[in-house]
């Protein structure tokens, strides 16, 4: 998965569990794309001491994802569901007890 992508899916189920400090220099660094210099000179701290702030969280949602597990479910689910929007647009003429065995069994591999 691209850094970025991944960086932004641990932020959106796991940032709520950050400090409003560390949540507030890991969105100007990695969602706005601002620079550690940028950063650091707004806040009125080290360039270094926003590298690390933002390291350390990187590490904290990596540490929450092991624990949890809720973007690996959601990709997964995900996945499911436009496998679903697949057999739904494959099926010319709908043959309704075909189609329903097939979303049924997605369904149970959610």
């Amino acid at each position: 998965m691209e850094k970025l992508l991944e960086q932004t899916l641990l932020y959106d189920f796991y940032g709520e569990l950050l400090t409003e400090h560390q949540k507030q220099i890991y969105e100007e660094v990695v969602l706005n794309d601002y620079s550690f210099s940028e950063v650091a000179e707004a806040q009125g701290i080290s360039r270094q001491g926003v590298h690390d702030l933002v390291k350390r969280c990187n590490r904290i949602l990596q540490e929450y994802e092991a624990k949890l597990h809720l973007v690996e479910r959601f990709l997964a689910v995900k996945v499911q569901i436009e496998a679903m929007e697949r057999s739904l647009q494959e099926t010319e003429k709908p043959d309704k007890e075909a189609l329903s065995r097939q979303l049924r069994d997605l369904l149970e591999n959610l």
